[in-house]
């Protein structure tokens, strides 16, 4: 005969390793689908040799944006973070600075985000504020680099090269901003 009281206790264990089994698949799934964002942005700056892939930030951009929404916080800057480690293995010329700069986007993106409250209780995104957070983050992003990169001598100073870079910058994250949008009402609201 069991005793009443072991029964219990091994009842909240069931119970206890079933929530545990719960909430491991959703942690699953955010890694795996940071480690996606993280490749792809990857990808898309391998593609594009530099400095254009500064000039077209849009891929960058919207993944950063859509991470940050669908992991939550600090999600923009763990798919970042994963980004800039395989851009450093790809170009380690600039080992430090592709990490760092990655980083400082996705704590970036994810600071604005929650300073402006883009994303309501709802799990809707405030239009205007996403747009906005995402365009300042980008062109300080692209500012400080564009910079640091000069002053550091890695890049000669050309105006005209910085002033393109700075406005095709800032218009990437403004229409990754409005395509985060797009995306995220009509396919991601319901994850």
């Amino acid at each position: 005969m069991v005793a009443k009281g072991k029964v219990k206790k091994n009842s909240k264990c069931i119970v206890n390793a079933a929530k545990n089994m719960t909430t491991a698949k959703p942690l699953t799934k955010r890694i795996a689908a940071a480690t996606l964002f993280g490749i792809i942005i990857f990808v898309s700056k391998v593609i594009l040799p530099s400095p254009l892939d500064k000039l077209l930030v849009i891929v960058q951009a919207l993944l950063l944006s859509l991470s940050s929404l669908l992991l939550g916080r600090m999600g923009a800057t763990y798919v970042a973070t994963i980004g800039g480690l395989l851009t450093q293995i790809w170009r380690p010329g600039f080992f430090t600075f592709s990490l760092v700069f990655a980083i400082a986007y996705g704590l970036t993106i994810d600071g604005l985000f929650y300073i402006f409250k883009v994303k309501t209780l709802s799990g809707d995104v405030r239009a205007g504020r996403l747009i906005v957070a995402l365009t300042l983050s980008t062109g300080t992003i692209g500012i400080l680099s564009m910079y640091v990169t000069v002053m550091l001598g890695f890049m000669p100073w050309s105006p005209w090269l910085y002033v393109a870079i700075l406005m095709g910058g800032t218009f990437s994250g403004a229409l990754a901003g409005y395509l985060t949008l797009l995306l995220w009402r009509r396919y991601f609201i319901r994850l």
